[in-house]
């Protein structure tokens, strides 16, 4: 992972990151997650945590975006109290057909970033 300030990411981004925290804001989640699939569209969620249904912010984002017919996602962001990208959420966007290479964007629940790394697809 590499440091990469808010700053110094794209404005594109920038966005996810609003989305993400407004939406884990929202409920209180433990997470809040948004993406940009590879037609430029935007995912945002947080955890599902139900007691016949578990699925991260990560997770639930690629979901919506499968079931909507996206062939791949260019971005991700993840805000939250972890710091660290599961490995649930690796894998989830390392299988994500047509997905190559998905920046992805970690941060605290408030927003503040703090780092970056690149999933590549399996």
């Amino acid at each position: 992972m590499t440091d990469s300030p808010a700053a110094g990411i794209s404005a594109e981004d920038k966005k996810l990151v609003t989305l993400a925290r407004a939406t884990r804001a929202r409920i209180g989640a433990a997470e809040g997650a948004a993406a940009r699939d590879t037609d430029g569209r935007t995912y945002a969620a947080a955890t599902v945590d139900l007691p016949s249904l578990r699925l991260s912010a990560v997770q639930a984002c690629v979901a919506m975006a499968v079931a909507s017919g996206s062939t791949g996602v260019d971005a991700v962001v993840v805000l939250g109290e972890g710091g660290a990208l599961a490995e649930a959420d690796r894998a989830v966007l390392a299988d994500f057909p047509g997905t190559s290479g998905v920046l992805v964007h970690l941060g605290d629940a408030r927003g503040t970033l703090s780092g970056s790394l690149s999933v590549e697809n399996r």
